[in-house]
């Protein structure tokens, strides 16, 4: 897949949004905001962990991990949010893992997924995420405008993922309040820290930035620190034999 990572990604999710149905809309879980809580805790890198069992890139990562352990031990850790994957193809996530974790926890949840349609975010609501992910590179920006604005209305905050300097040119051209930065290269899969760092040169005042990806120890994050508000990590902390002292080592002081 090496190469056409995206555009296979994308085929897929039409396929699936054209055979989903349209939800009616439930109630929204009620959370902390995560952009108030980063703004007003901006003293300490904050985690956003992820549970997510497999990737394109890496294959099976932890396909045995009981989510609801992993994730209360994430919460009681410090984590800000839990990022879930419910892309079921490539990622091996699936949206009742956002259903379960969304009722156990009571900090913000991020639907983690490649999302192009009202009906996606609809789903994510009802399942109690409180973010939705919207990736610049996989929408026109008159669609993720259009997204933008409708997961908005419906009380959700928006992580805007980027992954370039036009990207993020864009993502601050929408007026989004909370922006990523993936140091993975979606083209060709590889992973680089170095591209959190040569975009923090155009960061604004106004917007939360989180780096993603490639985040493994405190030295990585001791590099991102003064520039970005938050973190989003996955394998590192499926893999660690103790998530809870991998949470503590790379939630550093900013100072």
């Amino acid at each position: 897949m090496t190469g056409t990572f995206l555009p296979k990604i994308l085929e897929q999710k039409a396929k699936e949004v054209a055979q989903m149905e349209r939800e009616d809309l439930g109630d929204l879980r009620q959370a902390v905001p995560f952009y108030d809580y980063l703004k007003s805790h901006s003293q300490q890198i904050q985690v956003i962990a992820e549970v997510k069992k497999a990737s394109p890139s890496l294959g099976d990562i932890n396909l045995d991990v009981d989510l609801l352990a992993q994730v209360k031990t994430y919460q009681a850790a410090g984590a800000a949010m839990i990022s879930v994957l419910t892309d079921e193809h490539f990622f091996k996530g699936n949206i009742d893992y956002l259903r379960q974790i969304s009722s156990q926890v009571s900090i913000p949840t991020l639907a983690k997924d490649f999302i192009i349609d009202e009906k996606q975010i609809i789903r994510a609501r009802n399942a109690g995420a409180t973010v939705i992910l919207l990736i610049v590179a996989a929408l026109s920006q008159e669609r993720l405008q259009e997204l933008y604005q409708y997961a908005t209305d419906l009380g959700l905050e928006v992580l805007v993922e980027t992954h370039n300097a036009k990207e993020l040119a864009r993502a601050h051209a929408l007026g989004a309040k909370i922006i990523g930065v993936n140091n993975r290269n979606l083209v060709t899969f590889k992973t680089d820290l170095q591209t959190s760092l040569d975009l923090a040169t155009h960061f604004r005042e106004e917007p939360v930035y989180i780096s993603e990806s490639a985040i493994q120890s405190g030295q990585d994050v001791a590099k991102l620190a003064p520039y970005f508000d938050g973190i989003l990590v996955g394998t590192a902390l499926m893999t660690a034999e103790n998530p809870a002292q991998k949470i503590k080592e790379l939630r550093i002081d900013k100072g």
